[in-house]
C-alpha cells in the first residue's frame, strides 16, 4: 500500500499489458470479441489449476496481480475466472480466486461509475476472504495476508472514487496493491 506505480513490481516482467483496458459501455472494443480489441484472435496461453502449495509457479495467477496493480482490472478479472474455472468453484483455491475476481469486478465498477456494483463486489470479496482466512491454517494464502485483503475489500466498498479516467487507459483506483511474499520472478518497473 502507498506505493508509487513506479516502484510496484511485476511479477511476470516479460509479460506485455494490453494496448488499453476494457470497460463496458465505451468506445473500448471488447478484447476477444471485436476485431479491433487487444487480444482479437490470439491464443490463449494454457494454465494449471492454481495449487496454494505452487502458486508462484502459476502464470495466469501471477499475471492477473499484475493486471490488478496496473489498473487492468477488466483483464485481471478475466485471468483470474480463466483459472478458477480450471480450479474449481468448490475447492478452497477456487473460493480464494472468486475473492479476487469479485475484488477485480469492484475495480471494473469504479470504471464504469457504478458505485452500488463496487460496494457490492468489494464487500462480496471482503466476505469471502474472511471465510478463507476462518478455514486456512496460515496468515496467508498463495502469498498474500489473507486478513490484509480481507481489510482492502471492505476499504474499497467504503472509498469514493474519481468518475473522470481516461477511456481505456489503465488506472490504478484502490490505495493498496496485491504483493505476494516470497514475491516470485519480479523486478521493479
Amino acid at each position: 500500500m502507498g506505493q508509487t506505480l513506479n516502484s510496484i513490481s511485476r511479477m511476470l516482467p516479460s509479460a506485455e499489458f494490453p494496448a488499453y483496458t476494457f470497460t463496458v459501455g465505451t468506445e473500448t472494443p471488447h478484447p476477444f470479441r471485436d476485431p479491433r480489441g487487444h487480444s482479437f484472435g490470439q491464443k490463449r496461453k494454457a494454465s494449471a489449476p492454481l495449487d496454494p502449495e505452487r502458486w508462484a509457479d502459476n502464470r495466469s495467477f501471477l499475471l492477473g496481480i499484475d493486471y490488478f496493480n496496473f489498473g487492468f482490472y477488466w483483464e485481471a478479472h478475466d485471468e483470474w475466472d480463466k483459472l478458477w474455472r480450471l480450479t474449481g468453484a468448490d475447492t478452497t483455491p477456487g473460493r480464494f480466486l472468486k475473492g479476487l475476481i469479485k475484488l477485480a469486478a469492484a475495480g471494473v465498477k469504479v470504471r464504469e461509475c457504478s458505485i452500488h456494483g463496487v460496494r457490492r463486489h468489494a464487500a462480496s470479496a471482503g466476505e469471502v476472504f474472511a471465510d478463507i482466512a476462518a478455514e486456512s491454517e496460515s496468515d496467508t494464502y498463495c502469498g498474500l495476508i489473507i486478513t490484509n485483503l480481507q481489510f482492502a475489500a471492505d476499504r474499497a466498498a467504503q472509498l469514493t472514487y474519481r468518475t473522470d479516467m481516461p477511456v481505456g487507459r489503465a488506472v490504478r483506483v484502490f490505495p493498496f496493491t496485491l504483493i505476494p511474499e516470497p514475491t516470485p520472478f519480479s523486478k521493479p518497473v
